[in-house]
């Protein structure tokens, strides 16, 4: 069932020390353990865990810099937590969408994958924005709620509900399904 499937890690390698972050971080608190069993079983059933990131201005693509430059925040505690594994894919954008910029088009077709589960902040910019462009390039999504968190709690239910009447995704929590039933209608 997980074949064909990848988790994609959003903005999680996240300084959080722009004007909001402090809310951000408080929400991401709660979404670090879900995300982390997610991954755990995406890496028992043998999916691809594929972490996609802002740059924060480091355009040299080195994601150790990154993740020591964004350590250097509030959200060193949540980055310790999330850090990718070494057989882990990381891909580095310079806009919202994980898709715009970036090779992970590419990625996922060599991958061959067709299911998407998105996980990560904010949810109702950057998962959101991934979301319609993956939807838009006609991937099956799970967006499981209790994986995605923004500055508040309001704006990320908002974009939960559009996630899943607009782009047709799954939003059932981790609680609610598991990988195996979270692609089935």
């Amino acid at each position: 069932m997980a074949q064909n499937t990848a988790l994609l890690i959003i903005d999680m390698i996240n300084k959080m020390d722009f004007n909001g972050g402090e809310d951000l971080l408080e929400h991401s608190k709660d979404i670090v353990g879900p995300i982390n069993e997610l991954r755990k079983q995406a890496k028992q059933n043998g999916m691809p865990v594929i972490y996609v990131n802002d740059n924060f201005n480091l355009w040299q693509d080195n994601v150790d810099e990154l993740i020591q430059e964004c350590k250097h925040g509030p959200g060193e505690t949540i980055i310790n937590e999330v850090l990718p594994e070494e057989n882990d894919y990381f891909i580095i954008k310079p806009k919202h969408s994980g898709f715009f910029g970036t090779q992970l088009s590419i990625l996922l077709e060599q991958l061959e994958v067709k299911k998407l589960i998105l996980t990560g902040v904010a949810g109702d910019i950057c998962v959101l924005f991934t979301a319609n462009d993956a939807y838009m390039r006609d991937y099956d999504l799970w967006v499981p709620k209790d994986c995605v968190a923004s500055e508040k709690t309001s704006d990320n239910d908002n974009a939960l509900q559009i996630i899943k009447r607009s782009l047709f995704a799954n939003i059932q929590s981790t609680k609610q399904t598991s990988i195996e039933q979270a692609f089935k209608e």
